[in-house]
């Protein structure tokens, strides 16, 4: 089949505009600003020590500064929570979250912000199993040894976690 030339011409103009129009259209590079991480968690506990090294490798891996960002406050982290999710949906704003933020809605009123709606999964980071431990000289054995324990010496015993600091039971 012969082509008619000026058919032919335009399509040889038409590939030959192809690489040009092929670096306009590429997607730009990601990132190209620093990355904010907030953690709803003051600095220095666990969650925030896990945003640190996240952060980090992040930092290597994308070429670009990943900024830890600390808001704590409000019950289950919903001070930090809120600020991630009202901020713009660029990609450049990364909440580390934890279980508390799912929850805090339907314990605290008002918290600012949706956790179904809200905010889209990018990965799981990490993963923790809670343990519960006593001192040997605590003559408790199980839970239920150790509520009994407690009851029956008021003032005596008391806990401490990385989320909820020492305090008496």
């Amino acid at each position: 089949m012969k082509l008619p030339r000026r058919t032919f011409l335009r399509l040889a103009a038409g590939a030959s505009a192809l690489p040009a129009v092929s670096r306009i259209a590429r997607a730009q590079t990601y990132p190209t600003r620093p990355i904010k991480m907030i953690v709803a968690f003051p600095p220095g506990g666990p969650t925030d020590t896990l945003a640190r090294l996240t952060a980090e490798r992040l930092s290597v891996s994308l070429g670009q500064t990943v900024i830890v960002d600390n808001r704590p406050g409000g019950g289950g982290g919903s001070v930090g929570s809120k600020a991630a999710a009202t901020a713009d949906p660029d990609g450049y704003t990364l909440l580390v979250a934890s279980p508390s933020m799912a929850v805090a809605p339907g314990l605290y009123r008002n918290v600012g912000y949706d956790p179904i709606k809200s905010f889209a999964s990018v990965v799981m980071v990490a993963r923790s199993h809670p343990i519960l431990v006593v001192n040997p000289a605590v003559p408790a054995k199980s839970v239920q040894e150790l509520v009994a324990y407690a009851k029956g010496n008021p003032g005596k015993v008391h806990f401490g976690s990385p989320g909820f600091g020492p305090g008496p039971i």
